[in-house]
Order: C-alpha cells, then structure tokens, then sequence
C-alpha cells in the first residue's frame, strides 16, 4: 500500500543524471499555470464587458416594449390601465417619439426626440433618474439631451436649440415642416455613444401638442419587471393581437449572439493552450518510464503489481498537472483581483462606455475551466501509465 506514494516522492526529487526529466516537468507545471491563469483572465474580461454592454444597452431599450403591431394605430391609455390593472408590479412609461432635425446656425443634425412622463420614466431609467435628481424640467418645451449632441453644439443651460419634425404642415401652397425651439436644460451620459448622440427628452405633453396627438394616445409603453423574459408570455397572452411585445434581448440579439459566440470560441482556443502544455506531462512520463526501465521491471519481478505502477505513474501525472492546476487559479483570481482594484489597465471611455477594465468570473465558467483543465490533465496522466505496464520484465533484466 505504501508502494505508490513512495515512487511518487522519488520520482518528483531532482535527478542529477536525467535534469531534463525534472525540467520537463517543471515546465508542464508552468504551461498549466499560465494557461489556466489567462482563461480565468479572459474568461472574467468576456463576462465584463457583455455585462457592462448589456447593462448599458437595456438601460437605454428598456426590458419591454408594447408596440402597435400595425401601422398606423397607436396604444391607448385603456391598454395601459389594463396593464396596470393585471400587472400592478410592473413598472410602465409611455412614450410617443419622433425624428428631427437639431438646427444651430447653419449646423443640422438629426436626432431621435422621446416625449415622456419625466416621473414614470425616472422611475424605470436611472441614467435620466440621475439627471432629473439635479435638474428640474416641466411640461414646457424643454428638451435632455445626450452628452454628444449637447457638446457638439455646445449647448448652455437655458439656451434655445430649434427642433425640426418629419411632419408637416400646411403652409400656402406647399407644406412646410414643423418646427419648434425648446429650451435645452441639461444632458445625460449613458456610456453608449449611439445614445448620447442621437436621443433627445422631452414632456409627453409637450410633444403631443408640437405633434397634435390626442391625449392618452402613445406610439409605445416601456414596461419594466424582474423577470422580463419570463414576463413578457405573460404580457403577450393578456394584450390585443394588435399589440406586440418586444425584449430588449430580441432588439439587439445579434450582438449578444455574437458575443456569447466570441466568448465560447476565446474558451476553446485557450483551452488549447492547457493542452498544448498537457503534452509536457506526457513526454515528463516518458522519458521517466524510459529512464525507470530497469527498476520497474525489478519491481515487477519482486512482487509489484503493474496496477501499483500504473497508479503510481498516474498519480505522478496529476500531482504534476494538479499543483499546476492549483497555482494556475491562483495566479488568475490574484490577477482578476489586482486588475479589478488598480487601473492598470484602462479604457476609452466613449468606446467601450467605461474606462475601467471590466471584469466578472461567473461561478459556472469557473468550473468549466477548472473541470476540463482537470479533465485534460488525467488524460494526459492515463497513457504514460499504461505504457509503464507493458515492459517486458524478462527481456529488460536480461539486456538491461
């Protein structure tokens, strides 16, 4: 019984005659360890910043949004009332929107203008929720706008911006566009420089008489709940079919399937590289099976079993690939830890929406990777072991 650990003690002591034996396997040790290290470090950067992309996208398209599913209809307050009725958990802000025109002196650009109820909509929207807290607008025409937009045209407080709409008017013989000055009254930064540069708040009051809506009717209803995805069946089932339900998931599915895509395919490629430093443990084997010819068919002639020497082999494959296994989450967690705390790494801020390394190691990614590393490691181990076993004990004693 005590065959097995004492082989594997002597096998992992330094062999002044075979060095490159010991070298050998102090470098599988090290290609375990650094290559567990940097997919723990991947792994935790993939899962940052879809994170910090998904927080920042569904901040701004909102978990739900109820929309006429035919053109020309628009969603009442009575379909709202129902909504609160059957779902008074739910969070709702209805909204209408149009497409304009910011005209400055000769500059024009075009933007996306969002009529709501300020109060509703800071209540499922903290990036605007932050900008109401320190400015105070009414149901004037006073307009929010994105960070982008207010610096390009280098908009104070107070200031008059003209809004020109898609609508028109009549106006003599011809039709002419709507326009309207709102007073500009603050921004909002979102982090995604698709927002900041084209969104534009303003009242639903407001909008609705620039527009000549009538009240209680909305283009939309952004809803918020705990659980949209399991919440909008719920939703679908209740509404008219001339209403549709949309997920902020199923608005930008591309990118996150893009992403998730990116993110498995990091995980193999780097999962390679464990294998690749797996074979290290392979021809350490070897070579220590090679040069252990001679003793082991002693063994076996004394009395050893070939399952004891396959085991003891076996074993030494994963103390070897194990404490490498061990080191290499170490390193990683340590690495996560020290990039998370120091910013020694940083980021365009109006690229990535942070300038901060994102970082999140989920605990099931943790075990796929400590799983399949150790999955790697005893196949690795399994085949030195067995080619222990087949030595011919009579010819190797005779010749050796």
């Amino acid at each position: 019984m005590s065959l097995v650990p004492y082989l594997v003690k002597k096998y992992l002591r330094f062999d002044k005659s075979q060095p490159f034996i010991t070298v050998s396997a102090i470098l599988a040790f090290l290609g375990v360890s650094i290559g567990l290290m940097v997919l723990i470090i991947a792994m935790a950067i993939m899962n940052g910043t879809s994170k910090e992309f998904k927080e920042k996208i569904s901040t701004m398209s909102y978990p739900i949004t109820i929309l006429p599913a035919v053109s020309g209809v628009k969603v009442d307050k009575y379909v709202l009332h129902a909504l609160k009725s059957k779902f008074p958990a739910f969070l709702y802000s209805p909204y209408i929107n149009s497409q304009v025109i910011v005209k400055e002196g000769k500059k024009m650009e075009g933007a996306m203008l969002f009529g709501v109820d300020f109060k509703s909509e800071a209540a499922i929207n903290k990036i605007l929720k932050k900008v109401l807290s320190d400015t105070s607008v009414t149901d004037k025409y006073e307009i929010i706008a994105g960070s982008g937009i207010a610096a390009s045209y280098a908009f104070e407080p107070g200031e008059k911006a003209t809004l020109i709409f898609t609508e028109s008017q009549p106006g003599g013989f011809s039709l002419i566009p709507i326009m309207k000055r709102f007073t500009y009254k603050g921004e909002f930064k979102s982090g995604m420089q698709a927002y900041d540069n084209a969104y534009l708040y303003t009242s639903l009051t407001a909008l609705s008489k620039v527009l000549k809506i009538n009240d209680g009717s909305f283009d939309g209803i952004h809803v918020s709940s705990d659980n949209p995805i399991e919440d909008i069946k719920e939703i679908r089932k209740f509404i008219p079919p001339s209403y549709a339900a949309i997920g902020w998931w199923q608005q930008n599915g591309n990118l996150f399937s893009a992403m998730e895509m990116e993110k498995r395919a990091l995980f193999i490629v780097l999962m390679l590289i464990i294998l690749v430093a797996s074979l290290n443990i392979i021809s350490s084997l070897l070579m220590t099976v090679m040069n252990r010819r001679r003793e082991i068919a002693l063994l076996l002639s004394l009395g050893a079993t070939k399952k004891e020497i396959k085991n003891a082999f076996f074993t030494l494959g994963s103390v070897i690939g194990g404490a490498g296994i061990l080191f290499g989450t170490f390193l990683g967690l340590a690495g996560i830890y020290i990039l998370g705390r120091f910013d020694i790494v940083t980021l365009p801020a109006d690229v990535y929406g942070t300038s901060k390394l994102p970082l999140d190691l989920t605990g099931g990614d943790f075990l796929s990777i400590v799983i399949g590393a150790v999955i790697i490691v005893l196949l690795s181990s399994f085949y030195p072991a067995k080619k222990a076993t087949d030595i011919d004990v009579l010819s190797t004693l005779r010749n050796e």
